[in-house]
């Protein structure tokens, strides 16, 4: 592929759960993403929230992304 050339992006949005870090959220959301979307290209975090357990601890991480895929 020529970068000089035109191409064209599609963005969805996509939220990926974890319970090990914010990192891992992403990953699983990359992850899943890719296993349907094909020449996925990039993503964007646009929120990171979570889950307080009731020992006052985080107990779960929850990221939304906008990933974005070239179309065919």
């Amino acid at each position: 592929m020529s970068y000089g050339e035109g191409r064209t992006y599609k963005k969805v949005e996509i939220i990926g759960v974890a319970t090990e870090s914010i990192e891992a959220a992403i990953q699983q959301a990359v992850s899943k993403a890719s296993s349907s979307l094909q020449k996925l290209s990039w993503f964007e975090v646009q929120e990171v929230r979570g889950h307080i357990g009731d020992d006052g601890r985080v107990s779960e991480y929850q990221v939304v992304i906008k990933a974005s895929f070239e179309l065919k």
